[in-house]
């Protein structure tokens, strides 16, 4: 039971900072603006079912497909940092909205939306991956020991679904945000949420890089 609930804490820890589901809720907000409320509830679930299954996907095969490739976690960092920081840079400039892109494409939030962008990389970035990967990496030694890897699988499993629970609930109760703020407060923050972005997504650049040029 102790080495459930430290699995669980040590990836609930380690993934909700970076995940930041609280300050990704304004973005969700005005990428889903031209949504209905049925619609933009649905996205919800649908981002918090995607975030755990990616999450837990990295979690469980993430170093043995880079190692399979070939990959590095700095490589994965600064490609990653360069979809945030596009992607940040692209709310930016739409006034922290989507609507320029759902004009071009003439439709809403569509199923796809649900993944690309709303997961990835507006949820679960390069960092919350790069920090699954590591996670992952440290129990790949007891992977023959099924029975003393149980416990702290458990414990991870458990810690990704009340991440994904946290996303949803905050994407959830977005609208809720506009309410108490007002137009002119979301639109601060939603802008303010946006550069915050662009910087992570540099930050995770540099970080990349740097481990790259000084190993």
């Amino acid at each position: 039971m102790v080495e459930v609930l430290n699995a669980f804490l040590l990836v609930y820890a380690g993934l909700f900072p970076i995940v930041n589901p609280v300050g990704g809720a304004p973005l969700f907000l005005g990428a889903t603006i031209q949504c209905t409320d049925d619609e933009r509830h649905s996205l919800a679930r649908r981002v918090g079912i995607n975030s755990f299954f990616l999450l837990l996907g990295s979690l469980i095969f993430g170093s043995a497909v880079l190692e399979f490739f070939g990959i590095t976690l700095p490589v994965v960092r600064i490609a990653g940092g360069l979809v945030v920081s596009v992607f940040g840079w692209t709310l930016l400039q739409n006034g922290g909205h989507l609507e320029n892109r759902s004009r071009a494409t003439g439709s809403g939030a569509g199923p796809t939306d649900a993944f690309y962008p709303l997961t990835m990389p507006l949820t679960v970035g390069p960092g919350s991956i790069s920090v699954a990967i590591t996670l992952g990496s440290q129990r790949q030694r007891g992977l023959y020991h099924l029975a003393a890897l149980a416990p702290p699988a458990l414990g991870a499993a458990l810690g990704l679904a009340a991440i994904a629970l946290t996303v949803f609930v905050c994407y959830r109760f977005a609208e809720r945000v506009v309410v108490a703020l007002g137009e002119r407060g979301t639109n601060v923050l939603t802008q303010l949420s946006a550069f915050i972005m662009l910087c992570i997504g540099i930050q995770i650049i540099w970080n990349g890089l740097s481990q790259l040029l000084h190993p």
